[in-house]
């Protein structure tokens, strides 16, 4: 029998015919088998990471003559940013902007170096990158207030931040009024808003003789989970955990850890590295408010002002 030929296509030579093996045509030189199955152990290229979702990886029109558009606000069109598979667009009771923070367990916060902070000493508005696990930036947080307030108020400074994702839209704004320390009646707090706006829990210090221990709390002030760090937040060469323990206070769910920067970066520098672990399925407004958590810790126990820096405890 002679091979078939296309329909239609009479002076079309016919498709080769299967191979000696199985293979439905010649093999290219290098490429193996295709019947043949990869042999155990073979790396396929995959890392074994959980997909990574629309969030990092900013889509938007080209830069005009005089620099990027502004983001769009939300609402508005998404500008060919599309939801990942089997996430809904818009999931229910997620604030706009924070929806990435449902498919993550983990937050990796890195503040920048500030040059003119490092070698003049004059205390400037401190500046983060919020990463994800692979190391993608996913937010991006800075502090805002005013030199006289920074220099004289020190890591007691009152601030609001504001935390933007890729496409420069502000989704989370946290607000720390001044707080002195040398009263326990006027312990630190921190409110938490996402969207800008619209509150959505506080994080408060809680008293302790000797143990810094804070509530996070929701909307209406009622106490959800709790943090609790050392007696002293030493970071001599190893990291600092605050853990993360449900509303009880006994069973712990996560933790915010203070990460070892480097001998050079914590003498001579206020720079930190923090990660933050939860349940992957915890509320994303209780995400945002640990998200607030770490940055007030960060002002309480690691802020440099003038001082050393290598101890803090609830009496500093």
């Amino acid at each position: 029998m002679s091979a078939p030929v296309y329909p239609g296509a009479p002076n079309q030579p016919p498709y080769p015919m299967s191979q000696p093996g199985g293979a439905p045509y010649p093999v290219p030189p290098g490429y193996g088998d295709p019947s043949q199955a990869p042999p155990p152990g073979f790396n396929m290229g995959y890392s074994g990471q959980p997909a990574v979702m629309y969030q990092p990886g900013p889509v938007g029109p080209a830069p005009g003559p005089v620099g990027p558009a502004p983001g769009p606000e939300y609402g508005g069109p998404p500008r060919g940013i599309s939801p990942a598979p089997g996430v809904p667009a818009d999931p229910v009771g997620v604030p706009p902007g924070l929806e990435y923070l449902t498919q993550i367990d983990q937050i990796l916060i890195h503040q920048k170096v500030e040059l003119l902070e490092a070698f003049i000493g004059i205390e400037t508005n401190n500046e983060y990158e919020i990463k994800n696990s692979l190391g993608q930036k996913i937010y991006n947080a800075k502090e805002k207030n005013d030199c006289c307030t920074r220099n004289c108020c020190g890591s007691l400074r009152s601030f609001q931040m504001k935390i933007k994702d890729n496409m420069d839209r502000e989704v989370i704004r946290l607000i720390r009024p001044f707080r002195c320390s040398c009263c326990p009646c006027w312990l630190q707090e921190m409110e938490v808003q996402a969207p800008p706006g619209t509150t959505i829990g506080y994080v408060k210090e809680d008293w302790h003789f000797y143990l810094p221990k804070f509530s996070i709390q929701g909307a209406n002030k009622e106490t959800l989970m709790r943090l609790e760090g050392p007696c002293f937040a030493c970071n001599c060469c190893g990291d600092v955990n605050f853990e993360l323990k449900g509303k009880d206070g006994d069973t712990p769910i996560g933790r915010i850890s203070k990460q070892w920067s480097g001998l050079l970066k914590e003498v001579f520098t206020d720079t930190d590295n923090f990660g933050i672990q939860f349940p992957l399925d915890l509320d994303v407004k209780m995400k945002a408010l640990l998200l607030g958590a770490c940055f007030l810790i960060d002002f309480m126990f690691f802020e440099k002002s003038g001082e050393t820096k290598d101890c803090s405890s609830v009496f500093s």
